[in-house]
C-alpha cells in the first residue's frame, strides 16, 4: 500500500494515447494517458469507461451531441456506446476501466 502521485507517473512518459496502469481496484484497472489529437471513434461492448480529466480540456463526441469535460471533471460512457475522444491540447486523463480492455474497443488496427 503505496500512495502515488499522478504528477511523477505523467512526467514519466510523453507518448499521446498509450495508457498506462498505475493501479488496481477489485477488478479495475486505474489508467492514466496524455491525449492530444483526435483518437478514432470506437466502443467498448462489455464495459463502461470513465474519463476523469487531470489537466487540459477533453472533448468527447457522441454521435448524438459532444461533451468537453474540463480540469477536475468527468464522463462516463456507457457501455456499447460508440464515442470519439478529442484533445485539441495536451490533456492529462485518468481512465477507471475493468481488466483487460482495450483502449481501442471494438476497432482493430
Amino acid at each position: 500500500m503505496e500512495k502515488v502521485s499522478l504528477a511523477d507517473k505523467f512526467a514519466a512518459f510523453s507518448d499521446f494515447w498509450s495508457p498506462k496502469i498505475v493501479g488496481e481496484v477489485n477488478d479495475l484497472h486505474v489508467k492514466i494517458a496524455k491525449f492530444k489529437g483526435e483518437f478514432v471513434w470506437h466502443q467498448h461492448d462489455e464495459a463502461d469507461e470513465l474519463f476523469l480529466v487531470i489537466k487540459g480540456t477533453l472533448r468527447i463526441r457522441l454521435r448524438s451531441r459532444e461533451v468537453t469535460v474540463g480540469e477536475g471533471e468527468f464522463f462516463i460512457v456507457p457501455k456499447g456506446v460508440e464515442h470519439l475522444p478529442v484533445a485539441d491540447d495536451e490533456c492529462h486523463v485518468l481512465l477507471l476501466e475493468p481488466k483487460g480492455v482495450v483502449n481501442t474497443g471494438n476497432v482493430v488496427n
